[in-house]
């Protein structure tokens, strides 16, 4: 319980106190999982709505395949994107193994799944006598795909949410791929990983507490935000 404590009061100490280590981790770990995340709706929102909005040959087969994505391994993912990213592998020329690009690449293959698989169910949970009426309408397919989406929205938030938090606390596939460099490609999950294996429990327990307040705050936000458009 004492280091609890002492992991809080030491968390406060060095976000107030404007440590310049425990900052660039923290922002660099909102920039990785920012951009996975940016990246992961992009696709993810427009591929889910055409999951549940449309029949086209496969569609079972990519439903399928997203399901999987939903449940696959981070670390195996890690280690898949590891190889492609290796010397010897399709995409080593970029030269991007150990640096934050592939960290990146990493968590939006992990949460692009969540992001289209929430949106797909959230879509299709929609009545479909509202498509009907909005056809009815006059609306062509894009008109009619966002009146759907915004009747869907909460799910879509939702989806946002997941995909989120699955990459922000994931730390198997960040450490296979990024490494683990201090000033480069530590992340708050593998600092805590490597503060607890160097026995600084109240360091780890402080960079703990850090990545609980950024889900919350995310989570906050995003509660905000569905209470204003579900006004």
């Amino acid at each position: 319980m004492e280091d609890l404590f002492n992991g809080l009061w030491q968390a406060l100490a060095l976000i107030l106190g404007g440590d310049s280590e425990t900052w660039q981790i923290t922002l660099l770990s909102l920039q990785v999982s920012g951009v996975a995340l940016a990246f992961s709706t992009l696709i993810g929102i427009p591929l889910g709505a055409l999951l549940g909005l449309r029949s086209f040959p496969g569609r079972r087969l990519v439903i399928a395949l997203i399901y999987t994505g939903m449940g696959f391994p981070p670390v195996v993912i890690g280690l898949l994107v590891y190889l492609l990213l290796s010397r010897a592998g399709p995409l080593g020329f970029l030269g991007w193994l150990f640096t934050p690009s592939a960290m990146i690449l990493a968590q939006t293959i992990i949460s692009f799944p969540l992001v289209a698989g929430f949106t797909m169910a959230a879509v299709m949970s929609v009545d479909p006598a509202l498509r009907t009426q909005v056809k009815a309408l006059g609306a062509n397919t894009m008109q009619t795909t966002f009146t759907i989406l915004w009747e869907a929205r909460t799910g879509v938030i939702i989806s946002v949410i997941a995909g989120f938090g699955g990459i922000i606390s994931e730390v198997g596939a960040v450490m296979l791929v990024g490494g683990n460099i201090q000033g480069s490609t530590r992340v708050l999950t593998t600092a805590i990983v490597l503060e607890t294996r160097k026995g600084q429990f109240d360091l780890a327990l402080a960079l703990a507490f850090i990545l609980l307040a950024i889900m919350f705050a995310i989570n906050l936000l995003m509660l905000r935000l569905q209470g204003k458009l579900d006004r």
